[in-house]
């Protein structure tokens, strides 16, 4: 296999995107009212002109990007993806192009444009999220997706699919031009691989991928893109999964990726869904992530009053008070190629190699054919850890072997320290 990256020329330099490692996914719209999921308008078959009555109650009075951005940073998210329109096509921005819109409702500001100065005041980079699917525009064709898909007056009403590409590409074009530079384009997402039978699923040729693409590209020539808009490029995004190892193209290039994760297995705010994962397994989630060369998005999900609830914020919290000591072991880290003690997790950053421990071991571990260890010291407080390097022989206890030839052996402590995931990190030398 080559190092080489799976990156189109024609895109911005990755770069930063692999130095950051870790960002923030917010799901916020309408939906955030049913308190249920983000789909909620095709799951629940809810008619356009009744799911537009939302718009009436949204008044999201505590809603403070510069609030969102603080608690992003603060926990060590290094970029931000914010949804300016999803599946159900109300638009968080002041779109020129449709009246359903967050500046015709109680709040009437554009909170993509607060977002956005909310983002450079911090020096985060700004994502955003925009769906290519929209299910109140009334030309977007019904499929076996769509809220309206059993209402056979509808079905058999005439749309144009060529209406609804204009008007997606106009409101990209804006999100593009409106607000200065941004630095990554997450959309969402092409099913043409879906058949009802009596509908097929939307691709590429569908939204005029080339033409959307190439329309950014002009405006910002920097952008990085997922690859959710078909084209088979871009960084790969897998949903609630987790790959078991890094990412190759099928000629040996690696590929960029970005883990997308929920809290509790929704997107949006949803208070009766209390299956949130612990603090300790998403600490986890972003180094196994990072371990196998990927970035973590991990998704938040504001109420419809526009702040984050308790349960978040306690995340949020955790992951500050992990990351403010152990950060060097995730931002510019990757796979290692040293092999993996047992119950660890390997990250490293040209001569620092980073042992992530998740499960606490008695006394020792143990790393083959490591070569010459300057120190090794835990992060969180940087106590040194004890190394002892076996060159020679092997030392045997009752004619089984304890410690075999060229094996370095990290001495601990009996009692795991008081981190969530401890970190060791080994200074390697010539």
């Amino acid at each position: 296999m080559t190092s080489t990256l799976d990156w189109p020329d024609r895109y911005g330099d990755p770069s930063w995107f692999l130095q950051d490692r870790f960002g923030m996914f917010i799901h916020w719209g309408l939906y955030a009212l049913k308190a249920k999921d983000e789909w909620v308008m095709t799951q629940d078959k809810i008619a356009k002109k009744e799911y537009e009555k939302l718009a009436n109650q949204f008044n999201p009075d505590l809603a403070d990007p510069y609030e969102w951005v603080a608690q992003a940073k603060q926990s060590g998210m290094k970029y931000i993806v914010l949804t300016t329109k999803h599946h159900d096509g109300f638009c968080l921005w002041d779109s020129a192009y449709t009246d359903y819109k967050i500046t015709n409702t109680a709040y009437g500001k554009d909170i993509v444009a607060e977002f956005v100065a909310a983002c450079r005041n911090e020096n985060i980079k700004i994502g955003f999220y925009h769906s290519l699917i929209d299910w109140h525009h009334e030309h977007y064709t019904i499929d076996g997706l769509h809220p309206q898909r059993d209402d056979e007056a509808e079905r058999s009403r005439e749309r144009d699919m060529v209406v609804y590409q204009t008007y997606l590409y106009n409101q990209i074009e804006e999100l593009v031009t409106k607000y200065g530079r941004i630095d990554y384009f997450w959309f969402d997402f092409s099913y043409d691989d879906r058949d009802w039978g009596w509908s097929k699923g939307k691709g590429p040729a569908d939204w005029q991928a080339e033409k959307l693409e190439n329309m950014i590209l002009n405006y910002q020539p920097h952008i990085l893109f997922n690859n959710r808009l078909g084209l088979d490029r871009g960084v790969y995004t897998p949903e609630q999964y987790q790959p078991t190892e890094p990412l190759y193209t099928d000629n040996g290039k690696k590929r960029i990726w970005e883990a997308c994760q929920t809290l509790n297995g929704t997107w949006c705010y949803n208070p009766t869904n209390l299956h949130y994962k612990s603090a300790e397994m998403l600490i986890k989630l972003l180094i196994d992530t990072v371990s196998k060369d990927g970035n973590l998005l991990l998704n938040f999900g504001p109420t419809a009053r526009g702040n984050f609830d308790s349960a978040s914020t306690d995340i949020l919290n955790a992951l500050q008070t992990w990351m403010n000591d152990h950060h060097d072991a995730i931002y510019g880290t990757g796979a290692s190629y040293m092999e993996c003690p047992q119950d660890c997790r390997l990250t490293q950053k040209g001569n620092r190699l980073f042992i992530h421990i998740f499960s606490w071991p008695f006394r020792t571990i143990h790393l083959k054919n490591l070569g010459n260890v300057k120190y090794a010291r835990f992060l969180h407080d940087h106590s040194e850890v004890p190394v002892v390097v076996y060159q020679d022989s092997n030392i045997f206890h009752h004619d089984m072997p304890v410690v075999a030839k060229n094996e370095t052996v990290l001495e601990l402590p009996v009692i795991k320290p008081k981190v969530t995931v401890p970190v060791i990190e080994v200074c390697l030398g010539e």
